[in-house]
């Protein structure tokens, strides 16, 4: 029903220039994946957030199912940074440029520094993103060194950093299972921490190391 629903949609908000008014419907789509996933989420931490100001998270990830739970339950009119890949999924690909999903090539430094660089404009403007610290999706029960990016952008954007932990999800659809299980996804979080007056060179690696800390921390829980 989704696919037949979709393109008309997408068309039709292309051509009269609203394109974020498909944002319900893709918070819609992104919780029916997630039901016929069988996951059911547990939001943890929101009253952590207020409701107008503009966050950069960073967060965890072990499963596809981390993405779509961001977007569609944060409460939030939020972006992502996603692997490009993402965007080979009929007609929900094309459709996430329309709700600031970004694709992000990891394999060319060129053009991830493009990502990052479009991600500093929106936020500027506003919009809370997501960034996926790791980089790619971790084994199961494995948290990896998380990378610059996020960070980066949060500093140069003076934009409080939250730390995720996404809980349970490895272990519904983790890296290297072909199918899905259900069970609970439990989204976590913390208390945003400020970076006004920080800067890159000074404070990038502490920020990044004391984020990664609170998310193992919470993970081990």
């Amino acid at each position: 029903m989704v696919l037949l629903i979709a393109p008309p949609i997408l068309l039709v908000l292309g051509l009269i220039n609203r394109r974020e008014w498909f944002y319900p419907f893709a918070r819609w789509g992104a919780r029916w994946w997630l039901r016929l996933s069988g996951a059911r989420i547990v939001m943890k931490g929101l009253e952590n957030l207020e409701p107008n100001k503009a966050y950069v998270f960073a967060s965890n990830h072990r499963s596809y199912l981390d993405t779509a739970a961001m977007f569609a339950h944060t409460g939030k009119k939020m972006g992502l940074v996603a692997k490009k890949e993402l965007l080979k999924v009929p007609v929900f690909g094309y459709g996430m440029q329309y709700v600031n999903i970004l694709p992000i090539d990891r394999s060319n430094p060129e053009r991830a520094s493009q990502t990052l660089e479009a991600v500093r404009q929106k936020i500027a403007d506003g919009v809370s993103f997501a960034i996926f610290a790791e980089g790619t999706r971790a084994l199961p029960a494995e948290l990896l060194p998380f990378k610059r990016g996020a960070f980066s952008v949060a500093i140069e954007t003076q934009t409080p950093i939250v730390p995720v932990a996404v809980k349970n999800s490895d272990y519904l659809m983790g890296k290297k299972m072909g199918v899905a299980y259900p069970g609970t996804i439990e989204i976590v979080f913390l208390s945003p921490i400020e970076t006004a007056g920080l800067t890159v060179e000074n404070d990038m690696e502490t920020l990044r190391d004391n984020t990664r800390a609170l998310v193992a921390n919470e993970l081990a829980k």
